[in-house]
């Protein structure tokens, strides 16, 4: 049975306070934190020499790099690169934040997903080598105070194999349905919840997750009635791009 209610659905923040500071960098963390928000979501991909850092994209544009990936570059090169100045003129210069360094930083402030990106153009040995970092990094959690997502499940089951206690999210995209989150419950009874578009949310989704003990994270809820579905739904994250609005929200709903 369902028995979340609003006042329990927790709000992170998608890639940091990104609305107000490029994303994924220490600048949208702080940001992010000066609001009274229950979580941060990040991604995390490898540099060429093998070390998970934190970027989204699968090139990078937005850096002046067109066609060129994370993975074209060692970390030391990606420290010695901009990651904010394409938001903003006046930002701050930051070097590419690892996940390492984040973990450090932000655990104990309050609850992390660490989104797993793997791409086509990797080999499954890298998957598994950036699944395996990110567990060996964030460490066995208490109360699922950091968990990993993935779109790629043969990550997660990987990553399961690795460390079946770790707490693992399947991410599914806005071709999902309802029988596949039906078949995530019956086949990998590992995961402890699934990572589900706003636009595809409903009740029986909902219901036959909580019926199985599961939590639900939803994304990306940005507008008025994208955040007031899913507490409706009585989801148990809500990711957005727009804290303050999502914690309004939140606390006009309880």
């Amino acid at each position: 049975m369902n028995t979340n209610t609003p006042d329990t659905c927790q709000i992170f923040a998608h890639r940091g306070a990104n609305r107000e500071a490029a994303e994924n960098t220490r600048a949208a963390f702080e940001k992010a934190l000066q609001y009274p928000i229950d979580g941060i979501e990040t991604d995390v991909q490898l540099s060429r020499d093998g070390v998970p850092v934190l970027w989204h994209d699968s090139y990078l544009t937005k850096l002046g790099h067109p066609g060129k990936r994370i993975d074209d570059f060692d970390f030391e090169e990606l420290k010695a690169m901009d990651f904010a100045g394409y938001f903003s003129e006046n930002s701050e210069p930051e070097g590419i934040l690892s996940l390492e360094e984040f973990i450090e930083t932000y655990r104990g402030r309050c609850h992390l997903q660490i989104e797993v990106k793997n791409r086509a153009w990797e080999q499954p040995e890298r998957h598994h080598n950036k699944m395996k970092q990110s567990i060996n990094i964030a460490g066995l959690p208490q109360d699922q105070e950091t968990f990993i997502s993935s779109f790629n499940l043969p990550s997660l089951i990987y990553a399961n194999h690795y460390l079946p206690d770790f707490p693992l999210y399947f991410s599914l995209d806005e071709t999902g349905t309802l029988a596949d989150v039906g078949k995530c419950t019956q086949d990998y009874p590992f995961f402890h919840g699934l990572c589900l578009p706003i636009a595809i949310l409903n009740d029986a989704m909902v219901q036959h997750l909580h019926d199985y003990n599961k939590r639900i994270v939803t994304y990306t809820c940005n507008t008025d009635a994208e955040i007031n579905k899913a507490l409706d739904l009585r989801a148990d994250i809500i990711i957005t791009d727009d804290p303050e609005r999502a914690l309004s929200l939140r606390n006009n709903s309880i």
